[in-house]
């Protein structure tokens, strides 16, 4: 009876493997953002179940829209925050005040948390906001190690950073004035490649069945 036993449970244990096997094993190839800066480069990806600020991310990119703008606000333990077009101009009084002329709307996941390396959307407050609908173009970098649970199912989480955490760090270390921005402009170069899921997820150490990484 109980060598019934065992080779019932090896046998279920056989069936089971190729799922998991397959599990382990994205297939495709999805888009790579770098986002490139004085303090190193930060590599991050896009969630599909966020579909409208991915797009709208990644077309942004792929214009060159980012290129050029700053890190304009930056909290040491707390997160790094930008994409704002006017800080491209000379005038710093209105950095924090830009947009593409349009929102994106939300896409509150409440799976998604604010961890440390978290890719989320800014927006203006609920008095104003009541819908939570996203800047068309800032969004901030969670850098605080232990994540900003505070901010989870407020604001839209729409990615992840899978390399470059340090450069987080660094960046929000830099000197800056009383409204938390930079002495020096921490510009970026946002560059978008295809690769496949599979490399992703073995170099970077990244799971895409939780989208989280893998410790």
């Amino acid at each position: 009876m109980k060598l019934l036993k065992s080779i019932a449970l090896v046998a279920v244990m056989m069936l089971l493997l190729p799922a998991v096997v397959l599990a382990q094993k994205p297939k495709g190839k999805d888009q790579l953002v770098t986002i490139q800066t004085p303090q190193g480069e930060i590599k991050l990806v896009l969630f599909d179940d966020t579909p409208k600020h991915k797009e709208n991310f990644l077309k942004l990119a792929k214009e060159g829209y980012y290129d050029g703008t700053t890190f304009h606000r930056i909290i040491d333990g707390f997160m790094i925050q930008g994409g704002d077009p006017n800080t491209k101009d000379s005038e710093p009084g209105n950095d924090g005040t830009g947009n593409p002329g349009y929102t994106v709307p939300a896409e509150i996941n409440p799976n998604h948390k604010h961890v440390r390396g978290a890719v989320a959307a800014a927006r203006q407050g609920d008095n104003v906001n009541p819908s939570r609908a996203s800047s068309g173009s800032q969004f901030y970098i969670v850098e605080n190690h232990e994540g900003t649970p505070v901010l989870d199912e407020a604001y839209t989480v729409f990615g992840q950073v899978v390399d470059g955490l340090d450069v987080i760090d660094k960046i929000a270390e830099q000197p800056k004035d009383g409204r938390d921005r930079p002495l020096s402009d921490i510009k970026m170069k946002v560059e978008v490649e295809k690769v496949r899921k599979k490399k992703i997820a073995r170099k970077y150490n990244y799971d895409y069945n939780t989208q989280t990484l893998e410790k």
